[in-house]
């Protein structure tokens, strides 16, 4: 199966006067309604330019937040439009419906190479619910589909797969494009394979651990999910985070690596604090004391992930090595970032904190990719199928 590219479809049948749906993601943080990290629209950009350049007349679409099907003035898209027009150096219209009559006469309104914001998708509950419905409602909209929205892609929506059988033209963003492109490279790795993977919770990152372990010729864990496995291994761990439930999928992680005869790393020594805050009293020890809670991985361990990046032909890191939003617990994440940024092994990193990491050290055009979908990357890399992706494959 082959995912149809922007290429083919500008080329054939051509998008010259079409209604392009172009599912976005443009999901970004705001405050004060006023858009604080434009990264994302910067990164569908370039797909968007290239369909008004070819004559399209595009209806874009993305979700925003989590309204759960209540329409919140918060979360409207409208401060979006004009933050798309700044960057895209045109005019760029909004629409406050994403289906139905005024969507409609809004697209119906657009000249070739022209482009109309319609307003949060998730507004409506059978967005997320992938209500039949509401996904036929969506693609009355358009003549042609294309899906640039990766970070979105593992999520079978309506306007990620259901709509997508009611259009009779379909391809791949170039964004998405290229995370598919890139990410294959940790399916298909060269050796040997460095997986660096952090964050709170064992639970978050269960299947990504079980499918990387065996394939993973080093899987290094760090952030606060590594205490869950050192629960499990008999180390005293203070007052850390562990989930106690996860304690045996910690286990069976760790035999799955040793049944395939590859490494898995933990940490061996820890930034520790009482609390979880700004200013607090911070030590490095190897063994985590009683009323005190691991923070960060200590300078030995964090030495240790970033040689082992030197050593790797193919990295995949995602998630922080600590509680990285406090700088005083944030060098172990950012030895690691620099480790992975100065290795001449094929780097792939998604997730926030670690790409707020690659961005805080200026080191993102040393990296191979920056991922824009967290929890898509991971899936994708666990060789599940992503429905936003299945939805535009054709035989």
């Amino acid at each position: 199966m082959t995912v149809p590219s922007l290429d083919s479809l500008i080329a054939d049948p051509g998008v010259r006067g079409r209604r392009v749906f172009l599912r976005a993601d443009l999901n970004v943080p705001m405050k004060d309604g006023r858009v604080t990290d434009d990264s994302r629209v910067r990164a569908s950009v370039p797909t968007l330019r290239r369909l008004l350049a070819a004559g399209a007349r595009v209806a874009l679409a993305s979700h925003l937040g989590r309204p759960k099907g209540e329409r919140k003035p918060e979360l409207s898209l409208r401060p979006v439009a004009d933050t798309v027009a700044e960057h895209l150096g045109r005019p760029v219209a909004f629409c406050p419906e994403c289906e139905g009559p005024e969507a409609q006469q809004a697209v119906d309104a657009l000249g070739d190479g022209e482009v109309v914001l319609l307003e949060n998708l998730r507004f409506h509950a059978g967005e997320t619910g992938n209500d039949p419905d509401f996904a036929a409602r969506l693609a009355a909209l358009a003549d042609v589909y294309v899906n640039d929205a990766f970070g979105t892609s593992h999520r079978a929506h309506a306007s990620t797969a259901g709509m997508v059988p009611h259009v009779a033209h379909r391809a791949a963003g170039d964004l998405l494009a290229s995370e598919l492109r890139n990410l294959r490279v940790v399916l298909e790795p060269e050796r040997p394979l460095l997986c660096l993977l952090g964050g709170a919770k064992v639970s978050d990152k269960l299947g990504v651990l079980e499918a990387l372990a065996p394939r993973a010729d080093v899987l290094a864990v760090g952030g606060a999910m590594a205490y869950t496995f050192l629960a499990a291994a008999g180390e005293p761990v203070g007052d850390s985070l562990v989930e106690p439930d996860r304690i045996e999928d910690a286990r069976r992680v760790v035999q799955a690596a040793e049944k395939a005869e590859k490494r898995l790393l933990l940490p061996s020594d820890h930034v520790v604090a009482r609390a979880v805050e700004q200013g607090a009293e911070t030590r490095t020890v190897d063994t985590i004391p009683d009323g005190w809670l691991g923070v960060d991985i200590g300078p030995r361990t964090a030495a240790a992930y970033a040689a082992e990046a030197q050593r790797a032909a193919t990295i995949l890191w995602n998630g922080p090595m600590g509680v990285f939003e406090i700088d005083a617990f944030a060098a172990g994440t950012e030895t690691v970032a620099k480790g992975v940024a100065e290795s001449a092994g094929r780097s792939v990193v998604g997730g926030g904190d670690s790409l707020a990491a690659i961005h805080k050290l200026g080191l993102g055009a040393q990296i191979g990719h920056l991922s824009t979908g967290g929890g898509a990357s991971l899936e994708y890399v666990q060789g599940l199928e992503l429905p936003g992706v299945a939805a535009l494959e054709k035989p």
